[in-house]
């Protein structure tokens, strides 16, 4: 197939052949980290610009090492060292970077459809790098392309997600690939964080870890999003983790070959055990690793698409 799409927003916005298509790409991509030069001049002579105004360790990083191994040049902002601190627009922030000749624009934002809003008014590409409690696209590609390496396929897995869904964009965008490439998903949390309207997903919902567990293939752990909580949606951290806590003795009971996942931070001793974090199911390092080669594959089509547009 031929990619057209200058930005990625969401991963509703894809068919399961451009889904498979930028997994493909990643594979071929990571390749690059395992040579002696890893770099490859894809990118060469353009600029991404990384624009966080959220927080973040390994999304931001990990972008700015796939721009840097194609051969591009990168600037990374915040919002506290953008004029977005003086009352400046997001709209006006992100002409202004284009008008500097930005090539890519990554953006982490607290509002949920911030990347749509700017993609829809710049020439650049815009790659959603987590929208409030809406998507994270690159995430969930990086958990699928983790899923397919180590077990093969997509199609006919038990994917379970469990903790905070109401809050989560990792979960929206898991949702949306998995159920697009044939897996059976399913939520698993407390009530109040899995509400029944995922339902309408295709997602199957559970609120006991404990009998769906054994018939998982993977078992994919979310922290909860407390900085998006209005209230308290569970009583206390020590009867959650109780409850749906990947501890060593659930772990027990987890099918061999199983997967344990986790987009990180990870809050040991509440959503997972540090012997499980660090155990054999454990593909939490891998999913980091992988997570560059998925940033090279979309920025590497995304910029190209948005190239073409600009000559």
């Amino acid at each position: 197939m031929i990619w057209t799409r200058k930005d990625l927003l969401a991963l509703s916005d894809l068919s399961a052949e451009e889904i498979v298509f930028v997994l493909d790409t990643a594979a071929e991509f990571k390749g690059v980290g395992q040579r002696r030069l890893k770099k490859v001049p894809s990118l060469r002579g353009k600029t991404l610009i990384n624009f966080f105004v959220e927080a973040s360790t390994r999304t931001r990083t990990s972008f700015e090492l796939a721009a840097v191994r194609l051969s591009a040049d990168v600037v990374n902002i915040t919002a506290t060292s953008s004029s977005l601190s003086k009352g400046e627009s997001l709209k006006d922030t992100a002409k202004n970077l284009e008008a500097l000749a930005a090539d890519l624009i990554v953006l982490r934002h607290s509002a949920s459809g911030a990347p749509r809003f700017i993609a829809e008014r710049l020439q650049a590409g815009v790659i959603n790098a987590g929208d409030g409690s809406h998507e994270h696209p690159t995430q969930g590609l990086l958990d699928v392309f983790t899923m397919r390496e180590r077990l093969g396929r997509i199609e006919g897995l038990k994917v379970g997600i469990v903790g905070d869904i109401r809050f989560s964009r990792v979960a929206r965008s898991n949702i949306w690939a998995l159920t697009k490439l044939g897996a059976e998903v399913i939520l698993i949390g407390p009530p109040t964080l899995v509400p029944r309207e995922f339902e309408r997903t295709g997602a199957r919902i559970s609120h006991r870890l404990d009998e769906v567990l054994p018939e998982l293939d993977v078992v994919n752990l979310l922290r909860i999003q407390h900085e998006r909580q209005k209230a308290g949606y569970f009583p206390g951290t020590g009867e959650y983790a109780s409850l749906f806590g990947l501890n060593a003795a659930r772990a027990a009971r987890l099918k061999p070959g199983a997967l344990v996942m986790h987009p990180g931070p990870i809050h040991r001793g509440i959503e997972l055990d540090g012997s499980v974090a660090d155990g054999p199911h454990s593909v939490i390092l891998d999913q980091v690793t992988n997570g560059l080669a998925v940033r090279m594959a979309v920025l590497f089509l995304c910029g190209s698409v948005a190239l073409k547009e600009e000559a």
